[in-house]
């Protein structure tokens, strides 16, 4: 699926390094190159503890500036604090025509909305495992297991492909293409593929082709088997297999 984007927009990229890991840096600036410009790439964490170290070269290799911020107290994040002021400091500069958040961090979903208020875009980015309030406050959600490849000992197991018996008893995700494809259809029941994109990228934010081994929207639609798919021209149409 193609995110809204501009190829020239200005992003502010800010990472919580507690949060995320080195394997996905390539990929994530890969995503982020699709939908603009990343002018500003921060991370944020307390560099003096070992466990960020793995971070170093990462960093030099994409030319992210790491955000240095020591935990006062236990128990308590002040990373999140200070990528939250600095967001909010980017913001009323009024550079950016949106935000890249990178966290799995429930924490961040006010910044979000507080974001989104002000007429930027949020783009959040994050595991599985992410609170489903900080996802719906983003524009845009991605999973990062989408981007991870399995060569190290960081990396997550790799997105894989199910079978299509696991594709078909997924109800969810059945209707909700359903549901796209009946919305945007004509009067014989054929949709072109780009509308059905469009609508599920706004009625549900963190929907990939990708999260099922995907990487076209067409390709799992076509692999599920409910839904007949042809080629008009350079265009995608798809109809619901059970229409005639």
């Amino acid at each position: 699926m193609q995110p809204h984007n501009d190829n020239n927009a200005a992003l502010a990229v800010l990472i919580d390094a507690d949060n995320a890991r080195p394997a996905i840096v390539e990929g994530l600036l890969a995503e982020i190159a699709k939908i603009g410009v990343a002018s500003v790439k921060r991370i944020y964490g307390d560099w003096t503890t070992p466990n960020l170290g793995s971070w170093k070269q990462t960093l030099l290799e994409h030319s992210i500036q790491p955000i240095q911020q020591f935990r006062y107290t236990t128990g308590k994040n002040a990373t999140d604090s200070a990528m939250i002021i600095d967001a909010m400091d980017l913001l009323y500069e009024g550079h950016f025509s949106g935000f890249c958040l990178i966290s799995s961090d429930s924490d961040f979903t006010r910044l979000a909305s507080r974001i989104r208020e002000s007429g930027r875009r949020v783009y959040g980015f994050g595991e599985k495992k992410t609170p489903r309030p900080f996802v719906a406050a983003c524009d845009r959600f991605i999973y990062t297991e989408v981007f991870t490849q399995p060569a190290s000992d960081e990396s997550a197991p790799a997105v894989t492909t199910p079978n299509v018996k696991t594709l078909r008893s997924d109800t969810k995700l059945v209707t909700m293409l359903r549901e796209s494809i009946e919305a945007v259809s004509d009067e014989t029941g054929w949709a072109a593929l780009a509308p059905i994109g469009s609508l599920l990228n706004k009625t549900a934010n963190d929907f990939d082709p990708r999260n099922y081994g995907f990487k076209k929207l067409s390709e799992l639609i076509k692999a599920i088997g409910l839904f007949e798919v042809e080629w008009r021209g350079k265009l995608v149409y798809v109809k619901d297999g059970r229409k005639k």
